[in-house]
């Protein structure tokens, strides 16, 4: 079965309603500008010239190049793709904050939500969440494929490379690794429901390099490393840049050169990624509370170790902080 077929399947399917709100790709649109496209070219190659309708319909195309055709199709697909990465993170966020809220907190987000964040519901819409994002990137990916096939060129390939830039893949995004985390958490406590979706999460700690595991449909296989890139051990208290590496807490504020009482969005503007050097990602940086509670839950012994240790670390920068700032007031 085509793709274009699956999918539209997958849009009028049983998600249909919890798809009401959410953007998507729109696949056969994109497609049909790049038939027609097709058409243009063949017309010009037979020396058939182009009708004024064409023309002025933004669909003109030269053999090697089609500037018209690049500016209506990835301007179109940018938006569609920032809308859904967008979309996404919103969901989740707030799916995640309505599993780790708790005493007045929970009852406040529950009345606001209806009273529906018991655990099945819950596991329900991490995993159409998780149909949402696979979908959608294939989506992308398959309409970029076609498009260098039609132009025989790269533009496809490279426009991944800015999506990856703008923090707009979702394949990449940290909020699938925290999805995936709040997944195998949920699926252990209700029985392992699973859906559709056979188990397309797992997540192993005990391997040389620890790793979440994510396999989507077309038997594509995602690996996400989860070592921090400065101490080398599994991640601990963890947090994502805006730019997407992962980092225990307490590396990632030495690195930005702040307290860890203060926090990492308190570090300056300017402060890199020690990663990918990029400025400004510390600011919108994310704490993966279900990786830090997964962990929590597999490796009991090494995360009370780290626990310990970050807590005494903690308390002697906290104490060394006041001192200065009592020698500063006094004058010493």
């Amino acid at each position: 079965m085509k793709f274009g077929e699956t999918f539209t399947e997958y849009l009028q399917g049983d998600q249909e309603r919890f798809l009401d709100k959410c953007s998507h790709i729109e696949y056969k649109q994109l497609k049909k500008v790049l038939k027609r496209c097709r058409s243009c070219r063949t017309s010009q190659d037979s020396g058939v010239e182009t009708s004024p309708e064409e023309e002025n319909g933004g669909l003109e195309c030269q053999c090697e190049s089609c500037p018209l055709c690049d500016q209506k199709f990835f301007s179109e697909l940018m938006k569609e793709a920032s809308d859904i990465a967008g979309c996404f993170r919103s969901r989740v966020r707030r799916l995640l904050h309505l599993h780790i809220s708790t005493g007045l907190q929970s009852y406040m987000s529950r009345a606001l939500h209806c009273f529906t964040n018991d655990k099945q519901t819950m596991a329900q819409q991490g995993r159409l969440l998780i149909e949402y994002a696979a979908m959608n990137a294939i989506a992308i990916r398959k309409i970029l494929k076609k498009y260098d096939k039609v132009h025989s060129s790269v533009n496809g390939r490279n426009f991944k490379t800015k999506m990856r830039a703008e923090h707009i893949e979702l394949l990449q995004s940290p909020w699938l690794i925290e999805l995936g985390a709040f997944y195998l958490n949920s699926n252990r406590s209700n029985g392992g429901e699973s859906g559709n979706f056979s188990h397309p999460f797992s997540c192993d700690f005990d391997a040389d390099k620890p790793v979440m595991t994510l396999i989507i449909p077309d038997s594509v296989k995602l690996e996400y490393n989860l070592t921090c890139a400065i101490c080398l051990e599994t991640v601990f208290n963890p947090y994502a840049l805006r730019c997407g590496h992962l980092f225990c807490k307490s590396c990632a504020c030495s690195a930005a050169s702040v307290m860890m009482f203060e926090g990492l969005k308190t570090a300056p503007p300017e402060t890199k990624c020690p990663v990918c050097r990029e400025i400004g990602v510390y600011a919108n940086s994310l704490h993966m509370n279900e990786l830090d509670g997964l962990m929590k839950k597999r490796c009991k012994d090494y995360w009370r170790e780290r626990m310990l240790a970050e807590r005494a670390e903690m308390v002697r920068q906290s104490k060394e902080y006041w001192d200065l700032q009592t020698k500063y007031v006094l004058g010493i």
